[in-house]
């Protein structure tokens, strides 16, 4: 029997679960240097590119298909383009927790205006 992992829901426990994910596909990865980081990049396109699958199924768009996906699909994919997209960053800086925190900082200030105490 295989050990279930918490879900992880607190930042520490999801930086974790990016980091082990990174050093995986690190392990494992067929192409290195600039060839290893663009595919790991595109690979964000192609979770983008099943978003909008599942969209589309979800909506019965295709009538030849009709309906395909549920909404929870989506849901599910959207999930991989975050994760994806969290791995990639993981790739490019070994910061991302760092990193990822101060741009959202920065976005929710821009947007929303700064904090109050």
């Amino acid at each position: 029997m295989t050990e279930q992992r918490t879900p992880p829901c607190d930042p520490a426990a999801l930086w974790s679960s990016i980091e082990d994910l990174w050093t995986w596909l690190d392990t494992n990865r067929r192409h290195g240097g600039e060839t290893g980081l663009v595919l790991r990049m595109l690979k964000l396109t192609e979770e983008v590119g099943e978003v909008a699958q599942a969209v589309i199924g979800a909506t019965g768009q295709n009538p030849r298909k009709g309906v395909t996906h549920t909404w929870e699909d989506v849901q599910g994919e959207l999930c991989d383009v975050v994760i994806t997209a969290l791995v990639a960053l993981r790739t490019l800086t070994p910061d991302a927790a760092g990193v990822f925190g101060r741009h959202l900082a920065g976005v929710t200030e821009r947007s929303l205006g700064p904090r109050e105490p």
